[in-house]
């Protein structure tokens, strides 16, 4: 059995929370009638404010996926316009706190060009043999690979050498 061991917390707790947002109250005053820790608090409050109720609710089933443009617009809010990170949230529709951190320190390290999504996994040609080998270099290699072989059979008839050796026996 497999025992998650990431505090979560589940949907019935987020809804009796989202109710108590809905009235007006506070993320200590939520964290006192619920029994759980502020900080799980205050990351409820966050994303309630930005995505509403239903994203609240639906934490942790999907990974929200985000344009080009809404990362440039969220981060350069952020760090060109003085935005709060809470403001630019709630207004570009960013449900978690983590991604909106990443991409403001992305865009202050190289711009909106850090931003911009890249390929996945490994590029092509990237091997060992990215570049065609020369008739050279293969013999070169062949002739390395014959040598750790020649190597490792003379290690392994003088190992059983040893062993009958020790047996007692004759070769």
């Amino acid at each position: 059995m497999h025992v998650d061991l990431r505090c979560r917390h589940d949907r019935k707790l987020r809804e009796l929370a989202a109710d108590m947002f809905a009235e007006g109250r506070g993320r200590g005053s939520v964290a006192k009638v619920l029994g759980i820790p502020e900080e799980a608090v205050r990351k409820w409050q966050q994303t309630y404010r930005s995505v509403g109720r239903d994203g609240l609710l639906n934490m942790g089933k999907t990974h929200a996926r985000y344009g080009f443009e809404t990362k440039v617009a969220a981060a350069s809010a952020v760090v060109d316009g003085g935005m709060a990170k809470a403001e630019a949230m709630a207004r570009y529709g960013i449900a978690s706190l983590s991604p909106l951190k990443q991409w403001c320190r992305l865009y202050r390290e190289g711009g909106a060009e850090a931003l911009r999504p890249r390929p996945k996994g490994r590029p092509r040609g990237s091997g060992a043999g990215a570049a065609p080998m020369t008739r050279e270099q293969e013999l070169e290699r062949e002739v390395r690979r014959l040598e750790a072989e020649v190597a490792y059979l003379k290690k392994s008839i003088a190992l059983k050498a040893e062993l009958r050796s020790r047996a007692g026996r004759r070769p």
